[in-house]
Order: C-alpha cells, then sequence, then structure tokens
C-alpha cells in the first residue's frame, strides 16, 4: 500500500467532515466489529474509519436516534443517583406524638 496516497485520501476525507465529532456506523469486519454500533468519534477517527471500510456516516436520523439514547440513558444515571441519595428518617410513636401535640409554653 502506498502510504502516501493513504494519507492523501485520509486527509480529503478529513477535511470533507464538516463537524468537529461526527456519529459513525460501524460495519461488519472480519476481525469481530458488529454492525450497526453507533459512535460519537472525532473527525479524525471518523475519517479513517471511512477509508478503511469499517464505518459510514450517520444519517441524520441514526444521529437523532442516537443522540435520544444518549440523553435517556443520562437521564436515567441521574434519577439511579438521585433515589440513592434519598435519606429516610424512622421515628418512633412518642416522637411522632411529640411532633403532632408539641408541649405549650407559658407565656408569662
Amino acid at each position: 500500500m502506498d502510504l502516501k496516497a493513504f494519507y492523501q485520501k485520509l486527509q480529503k476525507i478529513e477535511l470533507e467532515i464538516v463537524d468537529p465529532s461526527v456519529v459513525v456506523v460501524s460495519h461488519e469486519t472480519p476481525d469481530g466489529g458488529r454492525a450497526g454500533t453507533k459512535v460519537e468519534v472525532s473527525k479524525a477517527i471518523a475519517a479513517r474509519l471511512l477509508l478503511e471500510g469499517r464505518a459510514r456516516l450517520a444519517t441524520p436520523e441514526e444521529i437523532a436516534e442516537y443522540r435520544e439514547a444518549i440523553e435517556a440513558a443520562r437521564r436515567e444515571e441521574e434519577q439511579k443517583n438521585a433515589a440513592q441519595k434519598v435519606q429516610v428518617n424512622l421515628i418512633t410513636d412518642a416522637d411522632l406524638r411529640a411532633i403532632k401535640n408539641p408541649p405549650r409554653q407559658d407565656k408569662r
């Protein structure tokens, strides 16, 4: 393989990509890569994956789907973290009665 041609193609592909971070969809590869996996990568990595035939650029619909899934996972993680922060206090019946009927203080 001609390295000069390889890097020229790589640079050309990278220049064609507009966004600094790109969502790509993987292809199945002989070394065990799964088809259809979406991931957000930098322009340089996206260009290399495209040139090597390991991935393709995601369509706008796939990008929206990917971002929604990421946002849903983020919200779910925040809810799990918030649920772990919930504090529970146990009080006895006597404490409850004291709260409901506080002792009166005489004003003098």
